[in-house]
């Protein structure tokens, strides 16, 4: 889409429904409300009465030079006339761009969520603690029987900072 397709034609109703983030929707519900202050604004100007009667201030006027002088300078005005390509060129680039990021940042979260389903599926079916076996973790977590013989030939028979956490269950 060109800039210039963008600036004739604004679906309000079609950004609405995008689902939008609050603040987003704030923002753009204050564009909106400046865009229709200043179209109201710019279409009152263009119903005003734009020519100037020279012919009235020549007769309202004592000092006719004044008149010629300003009718001359009104004639003579030309607005300057600038070159929007350039700038086109660049919004038309950042559009691509922004609509690359956010087909990357959408396929991101794609897996993401894909990601999110798997381990929520996986803690759903998962078994309740108290079916484990030593073989299940095992299974799961095999460097555990290493550090546990580990643990023994050095005399180690507490696990470090069970006692602060579960605190200790001895009756001795």
């Amino acid at each position: 889409m060109s800039a210039r397709a963008a600036v004739t034609h604004i679906d309000w109703s079609k950004l609405a429904s995008l689902g939008l983030k609050k603040d987003t929707q704030a923002a753009l519900t204050s564009f909106r409300k400046r865009y229709d202050e200043l179209k109201r604004n710019v279409d009152a100007l263009k119903e005003q009465k734009t020519d100037i009667d020279f012919a009235h201030y020549r007769s309202v006027l004592k000092n006719k030079s004044v008149v010629e002088q300003a009718e001359k300078a009104f004639s003579g005005f030309s607005p300057v006339k600038y070159n929007l390509a350039a700038q086109l060129k660049v919004i038309d680039a950042f559009e691509v761009k922004a609509v690359e990021k956010a087909k990357s940042t959408a396929a991101q979260l794609d897996a993401e969520v894909a990601d999110l389903k798997e381990t929520l599926s996986n803690i759903e079916t998962a078994r309740p603690i108290e079916d484990l076996t030593v073989d299940d973790v095992i299974k799961a977590k095999p460097e555990i029987p290493a550090v546990v013989e580990d643990m023994i030939k050095k005399g180690n028979w507490t696990v470090p900072g069970y006692n602060e956490k579960f605190g200790n269950l001895s009756v001795l």
